[in-house]
């Protein structure tokens, strides 16, 4: 299983994350496009980054919404995500040729994630975005029980699926994130190295009523905020050898 991680999400003087500390550990790096954070500076030192430790590289393009740093839902039609997708993704892939490097995903950051997992239609737009897009681009979304019929759509948009899980989040018997208003909601260390385990020998998490869960995922992500998350991408990368 692939970790992968949101990166260049600082901007201006705003510094967020320890990019340069956790890239040794990780496969994939999900890269702001500067909706929800991230500028050209930091955008090409990520990219700079990747390139050093040969890391596959994807669009992490959100809502408009700095200030909230795209975790706020925002009402779009079909074409205006279409478009607010398409000029994410040309953005970092244009940096990205630059360096001689090609992007190979996407993955959605925040409501715009959320939201796409939770509504047909912003799934259907990101979709349509990444099926029209002049480059062969995967899609990273949530490992869910509904994955067939996330498979079904994109094949018949030919557009391949990458299925993450989370290292530290709990889940629903659904498969879908416990919302972070809920009591642990987010797990300890202890339990996020637990629930690393169980996904790599048995392909299962236990959600929050104490059930076993069935993911296939492809991708595990992680995060590399500070000191500590950065300890414990360290911890999971020993648990999955590349």
């Amino acid at each position: 299983m692939l970790l992968n991680c949101d990166l260049g999400e600082s901007f201006g003087n705003w510094k967020m994350g320890l990019d340069d500390q956790v890239m040794a550990y990780i496969d994939q790096a999900n890269i702001a496009c500067g909706f929800h954070a991230g500028d050209p500076d930091v955008m090409q030192h990520t990219l700079a980054l990747a390139k050093v430790y040969n890391i596959e590289i994807g669009a992490h393009p959100a809502y408009p919404d700095l200030q909230g740093f795209g975790r706020r839902s925002m009402a779009h039609s079909h074409d205006e995500v279409v478009n607010l997708l398409h000029y994410q993704i040309g953005a970092l892939s244009g940096m990205a040729a630059v360096q001689e490097q090609q992007i190979s995903y996407v993955k959605p950051h925040g409501a715009l994630y959320n939201d796409m997992m939770a509504k047909e239609a912003v799934f259907d737009a990101v979709l349509d975005a990444i099926a029209r897009y002049p480059q062969s681009l995967k899609l990273m979304l949530l490992a869910t029980s509904e994955a067939q019929n996330y498979k079904e759509k994109a094949e018949k948009a030919g557009v391949s699926l990458l299925f993450e899980a989370f290292a530290d989040r709990r889940y629903l018997d659904d498969g879908r994130l416990s919302p972070r208003s809920l009591p642990d909601a987010v797990l300890d260390s202890e339990q996020t190295l637990e629930q690393v385990s169980l996904l790599a020998s048995e392909g299962v998490v236990i959600t929050s009523s104490g059930a076993k869960l069935s993911l296939n995922a492809d991708t595990l992500c992680v995060h590399g905020d500070n000191p500590h998350a950065v300890a414990m991408v360290k911890q999971i990368r020993d648990l999955l050898p590349r």
